[in-house]
Protein backbone atom coordinates (compact mmCIF):
# COMPACT_ATOMS: atom_id res chain seq x y z
CA UNK A 1 0.00 0.00 0.00
CA UNK A 2 1.46 3.33 -1.04
CA UNK A 3 0.17 6.80 -0.52
CA UNK A 4 1.38 10.30 -1.24
CA UNK A 5 0.01 13.58 -0.01
CA UNK A 6 0.64 17.14 -1.03
CA UNK A 7 -1.21 20.41 -0.61
CA UNK A 8 -3.06 19.89 -3.87
CA UNK A 9 -3.76 16.14 -3.90
CA UNK A 10 -3.82 12.83 -2.10
CA UNK A 11 -3.01 9.61 -3.93
CA UNK A 12 -3.50 6.03 -2.74
CA UNK A 13 -2.19 3.01 -4.67
CA UNK A 14 -3.02 -0.62 -3.90
CA UNK A 15 -1.05 -3.20 -5.86
CA UNK A 16 -0.15 -6.87 -5.79
CA UNK A 17 2.79 -8.03 -3.73
CA UNK A 18 5.18 -9.00 -6.53
CA UNK A 19 8.21 -10.36 -4.74
CA UNK A 20 9.83 -11.59 -7.95
CA UNK A 21 10.50 -9.69 -11.18
CA UNK A 22 9.51 -10.95 -14.65
CA UNK A 23 13.19 -11.59 -15.45
CA UNK A 24 13.48 -13.72 -12.33
CA UNK A 25 10.35 -15.66 -13.33
CA UNK A 26 12.07 -16.51 -16.63
CA UNK A 27 15.20 -17.74 -14.82
CA UNK A 28 13.10 -19.88 -12.47
CA UNK A 29 11.21 -21.34 -15.43
CA UNK A 30 14.47 -22.07 -17.29
CA UNK A 31 15.88 -23.84 -14.22
CA UNK A 32 12.72 -25.94 -13.69
CA UNK A 33 12.66 -26.77 -17.42
CA UNK A 34 16.29 -27.92 -17.39
CA UNK A 35 15.73 -30.15 -14.34
CA UNK A 36 12.46 -31.59 -15.71
CA UNK A 37 13.91 -32.28 -19.17
CA UNK A 38 17.09 -33.75 -17.60
CA UNK A 39 15.03 -36.21 -15.55
CA UNK A 40 12.83 -37.00 -18.57
CA UNK A 41 15.96 -37.62 -20.70
CA UNK A 42 17.23 -40.07 -18.07
CA UNK A 43 13.97 -42.02 -18.26
CA UNK A 44 14.03 -41.94 -22.07
CA UNK A 45 17.58 -43.36 -21.96
CA UNK A 46 16.36 -46.42 -20.03
CA UNK A 47 13.44 -46.94 -22.39
CA UNK A 48 10.61 -45.12 -20.62
CA UNK A 49 10.00 -42.69 -23.48
CA UNK A 50 6.39 -42.03 -22.42
CA UNK A 51 7.72 -39.75 -19.66
CA UNK A 52 8.76 -37.15 -22.25
CA UNK A 53 5.24 -36.10 -23.39
CA UNK A 54 4.12 -35.74 -19.77
CA UNK A 55 7.15 -33.59 -19.01
CA UNK A 56 6.25 -31.43 -22.01
CA UNK A 57 2.65 -31.04 -20.80
CA UNK A 58 3.90 -30.13 -17.32
CA UNK A 59 6.23 -27.47 -18.73
CA UNK A 60 3.52 -26.07 -21.01
CA UNK A 61 1.13 -25.67 -18.06
CA UNK A 62 3.87 -24.11 -15.93
CA UNK A 63 4.72 -21.71 -18.79
CA UNK A 64 1.04 -20.71 -19.06
CA UNK A 65 0.86 -20.10 -15.28
CA UNK A 66 4.01 -17.96 -15.31
CA UNK A 67 2.73 -15.94 -18.29
CA UNK A 68 -0.56 -15.32 -16.47
CA UNK A 69 1.25 -14.13 -13.34
CA UNK A 70 3.54 -11.91 -15.41
CA UNK A 71 0.61 -10.33 -17.26
CA UNK A 72 -1.01 -9.39 -13.93
CA UNK A 73 2.15 -8.27 -12.11
CA UNK A 74 1.27 -4.59 -12.62
CA UNK A 75 -2.37 -4.85 -11.52
CA UNK A 76 -3.31 -2.02 -9.20
CA UNK A 77 -5.94 0.45 -8.08
CA UNK A 78 -5.09 4.14 -7.73
CA UNK A 79 -7.35 6.64 -5.97
CA UNK A 80 -6.43 10.31 -6.39
CA UNK A 81 -8.26 13.04 -4.50
CA UNK A 82 -7.64 16.47 -5.94
CA UNK A 83 -9.84 19.41 -5.08
CA UNK A 84 -13.44 18.36 -5.66
CA UNK A 85 -12.50 15.42 -7.90
CA UNK A 86 -11.91 11.78 -7.02
CA UNK A 87 -10.21 9.82 -9.78
CA UNK A 88 -10.12 6.01 -9.56
CA UNK A 89 -7.90 4.03 -11.95
CA UNK A 90 -8.11 0.23 -12.03
CA UNK A 91 -5.50 -1.76 -13.99
CA UNK A 92 -6.10 -5.48 -14.58
CA UNK A 93 -3.78 -7.09 -17.08
CA UNK A 94 -3.97 -4.96 -20.22
CA UNK A 95 -7.32 -3.40 -19.29
CA UNK A 96 -7.32 0.03 -17.64
CA UNK A 97 -10.53 1.59 -16.38
CA UNK A 98 -10.92 5.18 -15.13
CA UNK A 99 -13.72 6.60 -13.05
CA UNK A 100 -14.15 10.22 -12.04
CA UNK A 101 -16.45 11.28 -9.21
CA UNK A 102 -17.42 14.52 -7.50
CA UNK A 103 -15.84 14.38 -4.04
CA UNK A 104 -19.00 15.67 -2.33
CA UNK A 105 -20.96 12.60 -3.42
CA UNK A 106 -18.40 9.81 -2.85
CA UNK A 107 -19.05 7.30 -0.07
CA UNK A 108 -16.33 4.99 1.24
CA UNK A 109 -17.93 1.55 1.63
CA UNK A 110 -16.40 -1.04 3.97
CA UNK A 111 -18.59 -4.10 4.39
CA UNK A 112 -18.08 -7.70 5.53
CA UNK A 113 -17.24 -10.13 2.73
CA UNK A 114 -16.24 -13.77 2.36
CA UNK A 115 -12.63 -13.09 3.33
CA UNK A 116 -12.53 -10.11 5.66
CA UNK A 117 -13.92 -6.85 4.29
CA UNK A 118 -14.74 -5.39 0.90
CA UNK A 119 -13.65 -1.80 0.24
CA UNK A 120 -15.33 0.26 -2.47
CA UNK A 121 -16.08 3.84 -3.48
CA UNK A 122 -19.70 4.59 -4.33
CA UNK A 123 -21.20 7.61 -6.04
CA UNK A 124 -24.49 8.10 -7.85
CA UNK A 125 -25.16 4.41 -8.43
CA UNK A 126 -21.61 3.51 -9.50
CA UNK A 127 -19.52 1.39 -7.17
CA UNK A 128 -15.83 0.65 -7.74
CA UNK A 129 -13.95 -1.95 -5.68
CA UNK A 130 -10.55 -0.81 -4.44
CA UNK A 131 -7.94 -2.53 -2.29
CA UNK A 132 -8.53 -6.03 -3.69
CA UNK A 133 -4.80 -6.71 -3.42
CA UNK A 134 -4.60 -5.63 0.23
CA UNK A 135 -4.88 -7.68 3.41
CA UNK A 136 -8.00 -7.24 5.54
CA UNK A 137 -6.13 -5.05 8.04
CA UNK A 138 -4.77 -2.82 5.28
CA UNK A 139 -8.25 -2.56 3.71
CA UNK A 140 -9.70 -1.33 7.01
CA UNK A 141 -6.80 1.13 7.40
CA UNK A 142 -7.23 2.34 3.81
CA UNK A 143 -10.96 2.90 4.40
CA UNK A 144 -10.19 5.12 7.39
CA UNK A 145 -7.55 7.05 5.44
CA UNK A 146 -9.88 7.58 2.47
CA UNK A 147 -12.72 8.72 4.77
CA UNK A 148 -10.45 11.24 6.49
CA UNK A 149 -9.34 12.71 3.16
CA UNK A 150 -12.92 12.88 1.86
CA UNK A 151 -14.01 14.69 5.04
CA UNK A 152 -11.12 17.17 4.88
CA UNK A 153 -12.63 18.53 1.70
CA UNK A 154 -16.21 18.51 2.93
CA UNK A 155 -15.40 20.22 6.24
CA UNK A 156 -13.26 22.77 4.37
CA UNK A 157 -16.21 23.57 2.10
CA UNK A 158 -18.52 24.32 5.03
CA UNK A 159 -16.08 26.90 6.43
CA UNK A 160 -15.79 28.70 3.09
CA UNK A 161 -19.51 29.33 2.69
Amino acid sequence: MEYAESLAAFSFVARRNSSISPASWRRVFAFISAVTLGIAAGFVAIGAWLVLPFAGIELALLFWAFRYLESHAQDCERVTIEGDRVLVEVVEGKVEQRYEFNRCWVQVVLEPADRGYRLALRSRGIEVDVGRHLSTENRVSAAGMLRRHMQKFNSGRHHDT
